[in-house]
This record gives C-alpha cells, structure tokens and sequence, in this order.
C-alpha cells in the first residue's frame, strides 16, 4: 500500500492564493464549520475537498474511474473583520460549495455557491490549507458547464 501525502501549502501574496483557490475549488463546507476567531485575528474553516490534483490519474475499480476527496482545514490569519453577503446564518447546517478565493488590495473574497460570498478584512495575505486525514475515494468528478472540469 502506498502512504498518503497530505497536501500542506500556504499563500502569502495573490499568485499563491491563485493556487489555493483552484486546489480548493468545488469543495464542500458546512456553514457552521466557519468561524471568525476575532482576538487571534483568524478566519477558519473545514472543507470536504476534491483532490484535482490527482483527478487525471486513472484509479479503475469495478470498470469505473475513481477519484478522492479529503477533509481539509483552511485558516486565514491577519483578518480584521469579516463581512458576508447572501448568508442566512439561521441555515447553520446548509452545505455551500467554494467557488473561488480573490484578493484585491486589502481583502480576500470567498466564493460560494447560492451567491454567497465572504469577504476578509486583512493587514496581509496568510493562508494555511492542510490536509487533516486521508483521502477517500468518489465515483463524482465536480463538473462545470462552461468550463474546462
């Protein structure tokens, strides 16, 4: 059996958000696995993430194409404030998918499914993804209309 490497990155300017954000794309995030810890000025969460990183390596099993996906925890540091729009905090169990992550000048946007988004006040771009565990396997490949998934 081969051992699993857990992915471990961080982003410190956009070019490397850029990456995080097609890593973590199509992940999925229950809406209270989100939490603003305000005093040590971090934004965190746990996501479900499809492994694209592996998606183009062929895994048959039975006659079907097998991908992974993994729980990974994303922590953003140096938040100041946090802001949300399209949220309705009462759905506390709702499952949302990450679009995408932006970063202008002084904040970074999160994406979500249903047109929500969220929007990090920061002094700087720090970001932590890690993998938490290992990497079980999915018949589902996240696709997209217009896209090239």
């Amino acid at each position: 059996m081969n051992e699993v490497e857990l992915l471990k990155l961080r982003a410190t300017d956009e070019e490397d958000l850029a990456v995080i954000s097609a890593i973590l794309q199509d992940s999925v995030i229950a809406i209270d696995e989100m939490t603003f810890l305000q005093k040590e000025c971090r934004f965190a969460f746990v996501a479900n993430r499809f492994c694209w990183e592996d998606a183009n390596r062929d895994r048959p099993l039975e006659g079907n194409i097998i991908y992974e996906r993994v729980n990974c925890g994303i922590c953003f540091d140096t938040v100041t404030a946090v802001r949300h729009n399209g949220l309705n905090q009462a759905k506390k169990a709702q499952i949302i998918s990450l679009l995408s992550i932006a970063a202008e000048e002084d904040f970074i946007d999160l994406a979500f499914s249903a047109g929500i988004t969220v929007r990090l006040q920061v002094e700087k771009i720090m970001c932590h993804i890690q993998d938490l565990d290992e990497p079980w396997p999915t018949q589902r490949r996240p696709s997209h209309p217009f896209g090239d998934n």
